[in-house]
């Protein structure tokens, strides 16, 4: 009878442990979960275009529409960012570097197609050099067109992407 009465009141701490460490698992997720949407880190690739998007991206970063105040940041290693903007077409140049970046990403990770150009190939598709979009390498998590397109499209596009994510 002596024995049984510890080994019940170690079944009964052990059992307290486990939902004390569920409860600070579940809270410290929702907390990185938050932090994500609330300040995605932005990386930027140029795969090869005319680089009307690069101008508008730039114009993001202006006092105009400064999205730094919405808590998204360019960041400029693959290493710390969330978020892989891609604009131009999928070149086989710039194909494995392509990869190589999205690889050396953390998961999670999104990538953002921008501007016609790497959602389909654009005015480049069907040369010689240019394999498509960047659907064609890589997994997209959002298109958004335009050539090139409006930064009120950008940041709503990231926005939408930040709305998906848990």
């Amino acid at each position: 009878m002596s024995v049984q009465r510890p080994l019940a009141d170690l079944l009964q701490r052990n059992s307290l442990v486990q939902k004390t460490t569920r409860r600070v698992g579940n809270w410290t997720h929702r907390v990185v979960s938050w932090a994500r949407r609330k300040s995605p880190w932005v990386l930027h690739f140029n795969s090869g275009g005319c680089n009307g998007c690069d101008i508008e991206i730039i114009d993001l970063l202006t006092p105009r529409y400064d999205v730094e105040r919405l808590g998204i940041l360019k960041e400029a290693s693959p290493r710390h960012a969330d978020i892989l903007l891609c604009t131009g077409p999928v070149t086989r140049q710039s194909r494995d570097r392509l990869i190589r970046i999205y690889e050396q990403m953390p998961a999670p990770k999104w990538v953002v197609a921008m501007g016609s150009c790497s959602c389909s190939g654009g005015v480049f598709h069907g040369g010689h050099n240019v394999i498509g979009g960047i659907d064609q390498v890589l997994p997209v998590d959002m298109y958004i067109p335009g050539c090139p397109c409006r930064p009120e499209a950008l940041i709503d596009g990231l926005a939408r992407l930040l709305a998906t994510i848990k």
